[in-house]
This record gives C-alpha cells, sequence and structure tokens, in this order.
C-alpha cells in the first residue's frame, strides 16, 4: 500500500518512543556522576535533572549539571560507556508494537527516520542490540545535525532534507515521549507532533509543550496517520 497523502516523512525518537530501556538512561547518568566524584547527596537533585530534560542531547544536560566543558565531556564519555554496558547486556528491548508500527508505516509508503540525543556508539549498539541496523534508511543522532539535539528541531529538518520524502515541513509527523520531543516537533513546523505515553512524561507535560495528539504507544501512529490522510 502506497499514499501520496500527508505525513509520508515520520521522525521517531528511540528511548521511550520506540526502544523501552527500563530506566537505564538514570542508571547510567548515576553511575557517570559517580565516576566523575559528584557527592551522593547531590544525586537526587541531578537525577531530578534529568528527568525533566529527557530526550534533550545529553552532553547538553552534562554541561549544564556539571558547568566545566572538560568536566561534562567526561561524564559523557563515562555515561556513553555505562548505557552501552547495560545495552550489551541485554537490558534493552523493543516497545511492544514498535517494529511492526514502523514497518506498517513503510508498507503505507512513509519514509521513517529513528532519531536519539545519544552519540552515534549509543545508537548503534542500540540498534544492534534490537536487530534493528536495516530497519529503517536513516539514523540520526545530534552530530549528524550540527550537534544541537532537542529541544531544537535540527534533527527533525536535517531528516526533512537528507530524505527528500516530502515537499514541506507541514508533511512531517514527529512522535516521542519527552517535552523536548514535542518542541523540537514543534519548533520544525510539523503538521503532526505526537506524544507518547510510554516513556518519560506524561500527558500534561507533554500537551504543555504542543503536542497535537496523545496515544497510548507508538504502535498506534499508524492508524493515526492514515485517518488523518483521509
Amino acid at each position: 500500500m502506497t499514499t501520496t497523502n500527508r505525513s509520508n516523512l515520520v521522525v521517531l525518537d528511540m528511548a521511550g518512543t520506540t526502544v523501552a530501556d527500563g530506566g537505564l538512561v538514570e542508571q547510567a547518568f548515576a553511575t557517570a556522576a559517580e565516576r566523575l566524584g559528584a557527592e551522593p547527596e547531590s544525586m537526587p537533585g541531578m537525577l531530578d535533572h534529568v528527568r525533566a530534560t529527557m530526550g534533550e542531547s545529553k552532553i547538553s544536560v552534562f554541561r549544564h549539571l556539571f558547568g566545566d566543558e572538560g568536566r561534562a565531556r567526561a561524564a559523557n564519555i563515562a555515561f556513553e560507556e555505562a548505557y552501552g554496558e547495560l545495552v550489551d547486556g541485554g537490558r534493552i528491548a523493543p516497545v511492544p508494537g514498535a517494529r511492526e508500527a514502523i514497518e506498517e508505516l513503510a508498507d503505507q509508503g512513509r519514509t521513517v527516520v529513528l532519531t536519539t540525543g545519544f552519540a552515534r556508539t549509543t545508537q548503534d549498539a542500540i540498534l544492534r542490540a534490537l536487530g534493528w541496523q536495516d530497519l529503517v534508511g536513516l539514523t540520526l543522532c545530534p552530530a549528524d545535525a550540527g550537534g544541537r539535539g532537542r529541544p531544537y528541531p535540527d534533527m527533525v529538518l536535517a531528516a526533512f532534507l537528507r530524505t527528500g520524502a516530502v515537499d514541506g515541513v507541514r508533511d512531517i509527523a514527529v512522535a516521542g515521549d519527552t517535552s523536548y520531543d514535542m518542541l523540537s516537533g514543534v519548533r520544525s513546523g510539523a503538521g503532526i507532533v505526537a506524544g507518547v505515553l510510554t516513556g518519560a512524561h506524561d500527558e500534561a507535560a507533554l500537551r504543555r509543550a504542543g503536542a497535537s495528539d496523545i496515544l497510548a504507544s507508538v504502535a498506534e501512529l499508524p492508524g493515526l496517520l492514515a485517518g488523518a490522510a483521509r
């Protein structure tokens, strides 16, 4: 089945949206902070900031937490290593129905792009662990879009430019589980910005950040887009 209707470019977040990581982001952040010598009493406040900024480029989060660029980069490396170890340990899985949803979107004639706030090495480790290396034609991390992650619209716009799948940004659909996913979609001009309830933020937070639609999970996205195209 093919379609010439709207939303032929679908930009999906990974952790919390298509990938269920079971809190591994917080675990890896805590490990990284400990390796950098963070005081135990500061950890709850740091994790609160991590939760509030889920979806943001991880190096940006560390810049805020540590202030110093050198320490932020060291913490980011430690985070990526810790997260990679957890992924390699089999601690990651697809959100139920995510792979099937991506395949259905492709069957509808839509181009699907997977995006993340992780570094490329971590993104590739996740894709390998899930057997998703060939699931979509393009995956993007902040470095692929000039270095700025969410809430900036750069990765969505990079998907638009690189794929050439649609004529205008209003024909883009963005889906994610965080406020920053929603903000990046809104700022890109995407016609549909769908929040999913399988990850970090609840419906109220997603709506405040500009979600046009709320879904129980990404498994509902093909139906939403098929309905919007009618």
